[in-house]
């Protein structure tokens, strides 16, 4: 009974600190700040120096630093697959146990500039990260964790490798997470898409999820423009997220601490919206027992939003030009005039060209509003956005209605990715938070989806295959097809076939491909 209990007593830190580890690791947590805090918790409760993550990079081939406990040492540090302790453990799989860093020839401190003392009192523990594994496949290494820790007896060192060994294990997939997010930065790095300019002028909206190229492209335009006084003009079909961007033009520019006034044209009859405009009198009509301040004199010094001004009237298009040209308005049943100092945002999702033409628009009004265009491509052209933009959602939704939702399951992915979504994102929304309702599990399946995104139907051929035969035979003419198209760079396969990076790695290897070969099959086609 006394030894249970010594052991129990040996024990208690490591529980202790496993259950602080799963409760950081709850799903609705970024995997980032889930690492870091992790990393923190092992420093912490343990006395561990040093703890870091190691993520191997595929695309340099390289072991690279990427998250520390010490924020004071360099994060870029590369070590190189079975070239010190660290590539060591890499390459073989195998945990290795320093118990005094000075007394080990082939130890190579890249990491940290350590001092003599320190090399002297430390020993140094790494151990192996594993990727999700599939079925019985082993486990591809992705990656080390690794601690300094004060010179203790061997068997102590060994009960703290195995309490790494089951930390790593834990993580597996938040760093399969991070090394599929290393790559995709990596690669809109190569494209253009961010760092430099693109970096520094887009905007960072925390309502706005962009990760296509179109829509990091309209970010940068909201970024450009927001800063000056210009009157911007957002097209694109209903639901496409204008009045966000509207909100992010604001919030860019240097009025954002005034007020941001808005109102939907369509959304009122004509001869009321004159009166939201520019306000009235008392007695200007039935009805009118105060005086009233219209939209623009509330938005004085700040921003006017106007949704589909080109349902305005005629009447009323005179006199929002004249608030432009002439920065003043008159309330109804008033002839004083009042100066107004307004930004002026409009959007529309007609086409304001066909209306000029038909006379049922203001020419000199068209001309004014349409200083600087952004134009919002509609989300079935920037199907890569469809999953970021349903996990933010599921993410909203799952907090305010208290549900315990992880994650969308990959066959309801394929039917929001084939669906054709005429309602852009609003309809995306409404799709979303029903699913949220409905759903009384932690997944999120094809049936809690609305029928109408049920419709999608896969094709099928029959074959004399076996099942299992007939899956890896298409994948792999998936894989290669993919590979072709993106020359041998597995990143932007991953991408077309919407699947993450660590899949496509581990098909390949699976079947045997050599995604190099196909770096140069775009420019053998000629031949």
């Amino acid at each position: 009974m006394n030894q249970i209990n010594t052991q129990d007593s040996r024990l208690q830190p490591y529980l202790g600190t496993l259950q602080r580890i799963v409760s950081d690791m709850g799903p609705q947590r970024p995997f980032q700040s889930s690492l870091k805090s992790l990393l923190r918790t092992l420093a912490e409760n343990h006395h561990f120096k040093r703890p870091h993550l190691v993520i191997f990079d595929p695309e340099t081939q390289t072991l690279k630093l990427s998250l520390t406990h010490d924020p004071t040492k360099a994060q870029d540090v590369e070590y190189s697959p079975g070239v010190g302790v660290t590539g060591q453990v890499f390459s073989s799989g195998q945990p290795v146990i320093v118990p005094r860093m000075k007394d080990h020839p082939s130890f190579l401190n890249k990491a940290f500039g350590r001092s003599e003392e320190e090399l002297a009192t430390l020993g140094f523990i790494c151990v192996p990260v594993l990727g999700p594994g599939e079925e019985a496949s082993p486990r591809e290494v992705i990656g080390t964790l690794s601690v300094d820790t004060p010179i203790t007896d061997l068997p102590s060192l060994e009960g703290q490798c195995r309490f790494l060994q089951v930390v790593a294990g834990m993580i597996a997939n938040q760093a399969a997470y991070l090394q599929e997010e290393m790559a995709r930065q990596k690669h809109m790095m190569t494209q253009g898409l961010i760092g430099g300019d693109v970096a520094e002028n887009t905007v960072q909206a925390a309502n706005i999820v962009a990760a296509s190229k179109s829509m990091r492209l309209v970010l940068n335009q909201v970024a450009q423009v927001g800063p000056s006084r210009a009157t911007a003009l957002l097209r694109g079909e209903s639901g496409t997220g204008k009045e966000l961007l509207a909100e992010a033009i604001h919030q860019a520019s240097p009025r954002r601490d005034m007020p941001l006034i808005k109102l939907n044209c369509a959304a009122l009859p004509s001869d009321l919206v004159e009166s939201e405009l520019f306000g009235y009198q008392k007695g200007a009509f039935t009805g009118a027992v105060q005086n009233k301040k219209g939209l623009f004199e509330l938005a004085h010094k700040g921003t006017l939003f106007l949704d589909e001004i080109g349902e305005l009237s005629a009447s009323a298009q005179a006199k929002v030009l004249r608030a432009i040209q002439e920065q003043e308005i008159q309330r109804l049943g008033s002839e004083q005039t009042i100066s107004v100092d307004v930004r002026l945002i409009c959007a529309t999702h007609q086409h304001l060209e066909e209306l000029v033409e038909s006379g049922s628009f203001r020419e000199d009004l068209y001309y004014r509003i349409n200083v600087f265009p952004v134009f919002i491509p509609p989300l079935r052209e920037r199907r890569e956005d469809i999953l970021p933009v349903a996990e933010h959602f599921l993410k909203e939704y799952a907090e305010e209605y208290q549900k315990s939702i992880k994650r969308i399951s990959t066959p309801a992915i394929d039917l929001l990715t084939q669906y054709h979504w005429p309602g852009n994102i609003r309809e995306l929304k409404n799709c979303i938070e029903r699913a949220v309702l409905v759903c009384d599990e932690q997944v999120i399946r094809t049936y809690h989806m609305p029928p109408s995104l049920q419709t999608a139907e896969s094709t099928a051929t029959d074959s004399s295959l076996s099942f299992c035969e007939a899956v890896a035979k298409f994948e792999q003419e998936l894989l290669v097809d993919a590979l072709k198209k993106a020359r041998g760079n597995m990143l932007q396969a991953a991408r077309d076939l919407r699947v993450s990076y660590r899949i496509v790695n581990y098909k390949v290897k699976k079947y045997g491909i050599d995604a190099k070969k196909f770096a140069v099959s775009k420019g053998r086609m000629g031949r």
